[in-house]
């Protein structure tokens, strides 16, 4: 007799957690098969272990018949309280035989029945009763092959970030892995600078920095030709205290 369809959701953090404790205490909690587990849908099973649900998402083995096999919460519910006696008390109460009924002697006073006249024996008819066994299906040969449990990638270390900064007429770097600051931000040179940006491809970021050159340039020609004011005035001093002297 096939199992009746259950509609059911899977498995919730607080069941698995009570299954969890269950088995912490000695006991194997009863589930019932989900829809998804394919045709093994309303049968029962029990809980022997709860693996690592990092590793794999099917971590809740099952013991069903024989086998004991890997299912995701979702393939699971909670049994309902009796299934297991209900469907133990079935099975019994098909296999019970029917006693024969024996035909009552005859009672005081009676006669027995007259013999009847011999006659010819018409050929009887054999009739052949065919029966025929219907196997449980087993875990294994009835539920679909299920994909490869996913191996857990392990983590790798936190991204590492360092930044280029023009400010102020300066340029600077800095370097940080994930929230931890490895090198606070230090002056290099422009030279320096320009073959980090160079490693740049990116046209907007070459027009940026020949902007930011090209004032640099301007102003430090401006202040060189300060400069050569003052010294010229400097030295024009000093070759007149030279004359003085």
């Amino acid at each position: 007799m096939a199992a009746a369809r259950t509609a059911v959701r899977g498995l919730s953090t607080d069941e698995l957690s009570s299954i969890r404790d269950g088995l912490a205490a000695g006991r194997k909690p009863k589930v019932v098969f989900t829809a998804s587990a394919g045709q093994i849908e309303g049968q029962t099973g029990q809980v022997i272990e709860l693996t690592d649900p990092d590793a794999s998402d099917e971590f809740v083995v099952v013991r069903f018949g024989r086998d004991e096999l890997p299912f995701s919460p979702i393939d699971l519910a909670v049994a309902p309280r009796g299934a297991a006696a209900r469907s133990s008390a079935a099975a019994k109460a098909a296999a019970k035989p029917v006693a024969p009924v024996d035909e009552a002697p005859p009672g005081p006073g009676l006669l027995p029945p007259t013999p009847a006249k011999p006659s010819v024996p018409a050929p009887r008819e054999e009739s052949t009763v065919t029966t025929s066994t219907v196997e449980e299906p087993t875990a294994e040969a009835t539920r679909p092959a299920k994909r490869p449990a996913k191996a857990a990638r392990p983590k790798g270390p936190a991204g590492l970030t360092v930044t280029l900064a023009y400010a102020d007429g300066e340029w600077t770097v800095a370097a940080a892995q994930g929230t931890k600051s490895l090198a606070k931000p230090y002056t290099i040179r422009p030279a320096e600078a320009l073959k980090m940006v160079a490693l740049v491809d990116v046209p907007g970021v070459h027009e940026a920095v020949e902007q930011i050159m090209a004032s640099e340039r301007a102003e430090a020609e401006t202040q060189a030709v300060k400069l050569r004011a003052e010294l010229a005035e400097i030295e024009a001093r000093l070759a007149e205290l030279r004359d003085v002297g």
